[in-house]
């Protein structure tokens, strides 16, 4: 199934996102996108547009910098602004948005896929969330030592997850300890639940992976070609559309 889809920039409780939805018809199901240090870059734009056309789902992603991103904000910039971030405002702004598409869009169980420091809050969102249908994490951002924002044990949260888990780990990630991947993967693996686990270990693929600026070396090109396409599976055979039990 491929759809044709249409996105545009809107406001939601005072919140800068990014939607993009089919053309024609109403939506019945919904994955919120927690975007990489680019923000509202181009390249989440396309993960939204990839996955609405396949899936045929909606998709809203979340403005971090309220306003900027890698299309007009330098790389500096946008670092120091995400040493600024605080896990529980990210979250409560999660909240925010999650709440719109159920009261604007009738989707009570929207799943969530998130990159870098998107993966990351997007485990604890899931944690938080239980209503949440599916948690996708590409090469979450889990440093050897918690940044001052990260007030939220995302390793320990993930044992709260309820719904199916999703994994994107490279190998050779220069920001996150070979260690710290085994500590979530066990910590996923012993969730007291019916929902799968999948984690995928690619060995020589390195930290953002996803970011088609990083696919002149091969081995991240390949990751992300083996890995979306089961993604975008994974997102359209766990969906719950409205009528379904949340």
């Amino acid at each position: 199934m491929t759809e044709q889809v249409e996105s545009r920039d809107i406001t939601v409780d005072g919140l800068r996102a990014h939607l993009t939805a089919p053309v024609g018809g109403k939506p019945r199901a919904a994955t919120l996108l927690l975007p990489m240090i680019t923000g509202i870059g181009r390249r989440v734009r396309e993960f939204g547009e990839s996955v609405t056309a396949r899936t045929g789902a909606l998709t809203l992603a979340w403005d971090p910098w309220h306003g900027k991103s890698s299309d007009d904000t330098e790389f500096a910039e946008l670092r120091e602004l995400h040493a600024k971030l605080e896990d529980e405002a990210a979250l409560g702004e999660h909240r925010r948005l999650l709440d719109h598409l159920r009261w604007e869009y009738g989707i009570s169980s929207p799943s969530v896929a998130g990159w870098c420091l998107g993966g990351r809050l997007a485990l604890i969102l899931g944690a938080r969330a239980p209503e949440l249908s599916a948690v996708v994490a590409y090469h979450p951002t889990l440093p050897p030592e918690p940044a001052p924002g990260h007030t939220v044990d995302a390793i320990a949260a993930t044992r709260d997850i309820r719904a199916p888990v999703m994994v994107h780990y490279p190998g050779k990630d220069s920001l996150v300890p070979r260690e710290n991947f085994t500590r979530l993967q066990t910590a996923l693996q012993e969730r007291d639940t019916e929902s799968a686990t999948i984690v995928h270990l690619y060995p020589r693929a390195k930290h953002g992976f996803s970011d088609d600026r990083r696919h002149g070396e091969r081995v991240n090109a390949d990751a992300w070609a083996v890995s979306w396409p089961q993604t975008l599976e994974f997102l359209s055979a766990t969906a719950k559309t409205e009528g379904e039990d949340a």
